[in-house]
């Protein structure tokens, strides 16, 4: 097992998220997708954040994540989302119709840590969403 580190640490701490449209909106196609992971891969770094995995539904996304011990997620997710949603409804304007009351996102999310789970278990899982 390989672990992370820094000056005082060693640590390995992944997550998996998903991230909801308001309301399960059905707004998100491959085009769509690749712009939302752009967009997070740019927001990642400033969060210390490593996107290890990303799959996509029509109405949700999901995240395979490394973290450090001083990220702080919610805010990273605050900021991912407040930036995506903004983008995403200005070079895609055509998806503003299909939402509710111009809202892209749902406020909640989820986040679980899977240090106990075998990573390649969870890559397959995410990886098979869009077969479910």
């Amino acid at each position: 097992m390989s672990y992370n580190s820094n000056y005082h640490s060693v640590f390995d701490i992944s997550y998996h998220m998903i991230f909801c449209i308001k309301y399960r909106r059905e707004v998100i196609n491959d085009e769509i997708s690749n712009r939302l992971k752009e967009i997070f891969e740019k927001i990642c770094p400033k969060y210390n954040i490593v996107l290890k995995e990303w799959e996509h539904d029509v109405d949700h996304i999901h995240m395979l994540i490394n973290a450090m011990p001083n990220t702080e997620l919610s805010k990273f997710v605050n900021t991912y989302k407040s930036a995506s949603s903004r983008l995403i409804k200005k070079e895609f304007p055509e998806i503003r119709g299909r939402l509710w009351e111009e809202y892209f996102w749902s406020r909640s999310y989820l986040v679980v840590s899977v240090g106990g789970a075998p990573l390649e278990i969870i890559k397959k899982y995410i990886q098979n969403q869009k077969e479910v």
